[in-house]
């Protein structure tokens, strides 16, 4: 199983692509092919046929999946877009933090 440095509702900025420097919020992970989905960014455009009677068909814009690593998690203490190092607490448990300013994500 591959490991995703984002997680479903987190904010990011994207690195690379026709939409450099945008933020959005990740609507869905997938861990096995590498990719995201972020909210608003890679809008592409698909065809639909109308399925009942009555129906609309047409063009519909969606958001399409992203190479999770073209996009970096903005911390949301500082507001730069961040590496994530990783720190264990006292009670065993382990917690995302912002290399810059070093709190906790």
């Amino acid at each position: 199983m591959n490991k995703v440095h984002v997680k479903t509702g987190d904010t990011v900025v994207v690195l690379s692509g026709k939409d450099k420097g945008k933020q959005g919020k990740v609507l869905q992970v997938s861990p096995k092919e590498g990719k995201v989905i972020v909210e608003g960014l890679n809008i592409a455009t698909k065809h639909v046929k109308p399925r009942r009677q009555g129906e609309q068909g047409g063009i519909v814009e969606a958001e399409a999946a992203m190479y999770a690593c073209k996009v970096q998690l903005v911390c949301p203490k500082c507001g730069k877009a961040t590496r994530i190092g990783h720190k264990i607490l006292e009670d065993g448990s382990k917690v995302r933090v912002c290399k810059s300013c070093n709190e906790e994500i």
